[in-house]
């Protein structure tokens, strides 16, 4: 009972940013996503009755502690969903992703976890379960069932039957392009879940950064559906913004970018000021995700490589679904 994996990572337009339900990662709003192919985690399981525990490899080595728990707590819910009793399992996965940095590597990681898991235990399930189920290791790990533009509609359900992603356009619907601005690899002080749940329950602006997510999803989703790039990039830089300043509300008061990352965005604003359309967005970390069009890529990728303290840029295209090797 062996199988493999591959998923990549999405960076959100429309931020998910707070849960109703922590246990069952039950979302405050509705977000979309675009799947990029240059990140990816590939995710092999096979399960094994000789094993008295979980084994978890990542990139070669043995992970304990809290990642392994993660794990052994998502294989546990597949385990129950497949009435799989004691069965453990053997996880080898390789991460084309900087951990824990604010590019989405739970994302990939989980997405690659549920559809190797489910695979490997012959477990059938339609792209909608399987999102459901990814859902409740990884939030935003839900939307990378699918490849292209992608939506997690938040429900309004208790048992979260309801709350899903949806795929909205193809991979091949639309080319536009995402450089990933690498500035610190390290893990980030204060977890994405952490940051959300401190922002939740205690920032002044949490309430307006729920109000305007309808109209911001209306107007995104007409960019997407008409290609319309500055429409698109004006939208996602300005949710992007209004996420990170409920941070700012928070007690305490938090944020997760560094003088490196106010720098890449000054750049990305300079670049429309020389008639270049292009526009940042940033995820519960430093770095930075610019989106610009393929006939820019050469200026872009030049520009910001040349920004004081970008140690990489690591550019992609739309990218696929699920994949199994």
């Amino acid at each position: 009972m062996k199988a493999t994996a591959k998923a990549h990572t999405n960076i959100a337009l429309i931020k998910y940013w707070g849960k109703r339900n922590d246990a069952l990662i039950l979302p405050t709003n509705n977000s979309l996503s675009v799947t990029l192919d240059g990140f990816y985690t590939e995710t092999t399981v096979e399960y094994d009755k000789a094993l008295t525990k979980d084994e978890f490899i990542l990139d070669g080595q043995e992970i304990t502690g809290v990642a392994y728990e993660r794990v052994t707590e998502y294989l546990n819910l597949i385990r129950k969903y497949g009435q799989l009793g004691n069965l453990f399992a053997r996880v080898n996965s390789t991460n084309a992703v900087p951990t824990a940095a604010g590019f989405a590597s739970s994302a990939s990681g989980f997405a690659a976890l549920a559809a190797a898991a489910t695979k490997a235990a012959k477990i059938e399930v339609s792209d909608v379960e399987l999102s459901k189920l990814t859902r409740q290791g990884s939030g935003s790990a839900c939307r990378s069932i699918y490849g292209g533009f992608v939506e997690w509609e938040k429900g309004n359900k208790e048992d979260g039957s309801d709350s899903y992603a949806v795929a909205i356009e193809p991979q091949e619907h639309w080319d536009i392009r995402v450089a990933a601005v690498v500035l610190n690899e390290t893990e980030k002080e204060i977890s994405s879940r952490v940051g959300m749940k401190r922002t939740v329950e205690t920032s002044e602006f949490y309430d307006g950064w729920l109000s305007g997510i309808p109209a911001d999803l209306t107007e995104i989703k007409a960019g997407i559906k008409e290609k319309d790039f500055n429409r698109v990039g004006a939208v996602a830089e300005a949710n992007c913004l209004k996420m990170h300043a409920t941070t700012l509300g928070a007690k305490p008061p938090f944020t997760y970018w560094t003088d490196a990352t106010m720098r890449v965005m000054q750049t990305v604003q300079n670049l429309r000021k020389k008639d270049i359309p292009a526009y940042f967005t940033i995820d519960a970390g430093p770095n930075v995700k610019v989106l610009y069009q393929p006939e820019n890529e050469a200026i872009v990728e030049q520009t910001l490589r040349e920004t004081t303290d970008v140690s990489d840029v690591i550019l992609s295209r739309v990218g696929a679904g699920i994949s199994y090797l």
